[in-house]
């Protein structure tokens, strides 16, 4: 099997119906602002119970956990913690593991189809290209199981950069 098509999607995460959306969290995995803060509020009390009964420690920085998606139309949510350059975090294998995890248990949840918001991108200081090159990483070893792979982009100038990176990588 060669892998899952990858493509660029512009658009809201938490309005996409794949198997699973990978939210892009933070290590107490409680809920937070941008994408994360995004998708507990789409989806609902359930994620943040499912997160408290599940990571009861939080998870840590390159780890990946799943809870339901709530009121969201994908099935699934997989939390990922990405690196935090502005805390020092700017060893990009801890970026390159957010996504290889996310990948690793959205096949274990039987996942097809999986949404990812662009790890380590804006608040937490990763460019979109480091970000978009740490998924094309972890998708060299992992996802194979996968159908599709979206990489989503907020607005239009996040996705015609993202959509150029995977142009030109081919």
């Amino acid at each position: 099997m060669s892998g899952p098509r990858i493509v660029a999607v512009e658009g809201d995460i938490t309005t996409i119906a794949v198997d699973a959306i990978v939210n892009a969290a933070n290590s107490k995995v409680r809920g937070g602002g941008g994408v994360d803060g995004a998708i507990h509020r789409a989806g609902g009390p359930r994620i943040l119970e499912d997160c408290r009964r599940r990571f009861e420690q939080g998870l840590a920085t390159g780890d990946a956990g799943a809870t339901t998606a709530g009121d969201l139309p994908s099935r699934w949510v997989i939390h990922a913690v990405g690196p935090d350059r502005h805390r020092g975090q700017v060893d990009p294998a801890l970026l390159v593991s957010a996504y290889r995890r996310s990948l690793e248990v959205a096949e274990e949840l039987g996942a097809r189809t999986v949404a990812c918001s662009l790890i380590g991108a804006g608040v937490y200081g990763w460019s979109r290209e480091e970000s978009v090159s740490a998924a094309l990483e972890a998708l060299e070893t992992s996802g194979r199981a996968l159908e599709e792979v979206q990489l989503v982009c907020f607005g239009e100038a996040a996705y015609d950069e993202v959509a150029a990176i995977l142009n030109a990588r081919g």
